[in-house]
């Protein structure tokens, strides 16, 4: 069988589709970043699960790779000299197993900045983890929670087994705290990842289905679904390239380019910041590695703000085909009809 390895971890152009930087320039789309109203913050790779669609390829094992004090310390002296940041996305891994998410969270907090945090729900049961639920609760953070399927042999599939049962438990317990309640400013929204070589299907009426289908089954209410297209890098990408499906995946999603969505794609308001305090266009990048016209990237001690990064082009390659894809895709879900 053919390996494309080398397109799996570099983020360079596949052969197999036209290049992305060719197709947005002939839709005279410019990809530059023109505002900063997003910062998504990376806190490391350690995770409780091992999911087959993670482009991050967090883990058990991943110890190493996650954020020291010093460098949680200038992301947020940096970002609290931000006046045009609305909101910080906290991400891994599972972030929360990070010593600094606590902290991180309060800071951002006290300065009424809109905090996610991007919940894998079995974290909540983890060993010495029995704080967070309250602390979630009570700094008022917003919770996006993955819950790839409301069924449970699709969950544990992607997820390993059991995971869907506790996502559930998960689930009930936000319920319980008032997240996801009708009238409640407590915000928990679902992230929906297709289980395969697949565009996610519509997301308002997947979101019908899942709010139908969770109400019913389990008594769980939530405020959105967002449907996220999986990235065709690192794990997922070794994963359908096992099965000889990678360059299939790759002509669906660029016979499926969308130039709306193209025009509205994250990268253009947000900046990513890995866990080892390098600046990228976004956390798919970060991945791979990738920074504007094959550059080493930045860091967060050569910089003096972040605003610096505003105008700055976006580093592009052939994955990018996923977020520009029928109804395109971003961390907030669908972003074009």
């Amino acid at each position: 069988m053919k390996t494309l390895l080398p397109i799996i971890d570099s983020g360079s152009s596949t052969g197999l589709v036209p290049p992305f930087a060719d197709r947005a320039k002939n839709e005279s789309i410019e990809m530059v970043r023109h505002s900063l109203s997003d910062l998504q913050i990376n806190l490391g790779k350690l995770c409780n699960q091992a999911c087959t669609h993670c482009h991050v390829e967090a883990g058990p094992t991943k110890t190493r790779e996650n954020m020291n004090q010093e460098t949680a310390q200038r992301v947020m002296d940096l970002a609290g000299e931000c006046s045009t940041i609305q909101t910080v996305d906290l991400t891994g891994g599972a972030p929360e197993l990070n010593p600094n998410f606590r902290k991180m969270v309060e800071f951002f907090r006290s300065s009424d900045v809109r905090v996610i945090d991007r919940c894998n729900l079995t974290v909540l049961f983890e060993p010495g983890m029995d704080w967070l639920p309250d602390f979630l609760q009570q700094q008022k953070v917003d919770v996006v929670a993955s819950l790839p399927c409301y069924l449970e042999e699709n969950v544990d599939l992607q997820r390993g087994s059991g995971v869907f049962r506790k996502s559930i438990e998960g689930l009930q317990l936000l319920n319980s705290l008032g997240y996801g309640q009708p009238g409640s400013d407590l915000r928990l929204d679902l992230v929906f990842n297709p289980n395969g070589a697949s565009l996610p299907p519509d997301q308002a009426t997947l979101q019908s289905a899942y709010q139908q289908e969770l109400l019913k089954r389990y008594d769980i209410v939530f405020n959105q679904l967002l449907t996220i297209t999986n990235l065709p890098v690192k794990r997922f990408a070794k994963f359908l390239d096992k099965r000889g499906q990678l360059e299939d995946y790759f002509q669906l999603l660029e016979q499926n380019f969308n130039p709306r969505a193209a025009q509205q794609v994250m990268c253009k308001s947000l900046i990513s910041i890995s866990w080892d305090g390098k600046l990228y266009d976004c956390d798919f990048n970060q991945m791979l590695g990738l920074s504007s016209q094959g550059a080493a990237p930045p860091t967060i001690w050569e910089i003096d703000k972040l605003e610096n990064l505003v105008g700055a082009p976006i580093c592009v390659a052939d994955h990018c085909y996923a977020c520009t894809a029928g109804a395109g895709s971003s961390c907030g879900g669908a972003i074009a009809t």
